[in-house]
């Protein structure tokens, strides 16, 4: 599973990466993770509000932070 955190940097987009690799330790779930802060490349996925998380180049949340269930439930949805 490949696995990126969209955003510049602000302490929204480094809870969501922080959460998200928490989450993905704790499942045992083995996946690649990149966090992305260009721009460009962020806006390249369509993105206009940050932090966002796309697995598998498939953007599933953007412009908030999800709770832990729910990155649990796109984990699991997107294996």
């Amino acid at each position: 599973m490949e696995i990126k955190i969209l955003g510049t940097g602000c302490p929204k987009c480094k809870l969501l990466e922080q959460a998200t690799r928490n989450t993905i330790a704790e499942m045992g779930i083995t996946a690649s993770i990149e966090k992305v802060e260009d721009i460009v490349k962020i806006m390249g996925y369509g993105v206009m509000q940050t932090p966002a998380l796309v697995i598998n180049e498939k953007v599933i949340i953007s412009g908030r932070v999800p709770s832990n269930s729910e990155i649990k439930d796109v984990l699991n949805k997107n294996q």
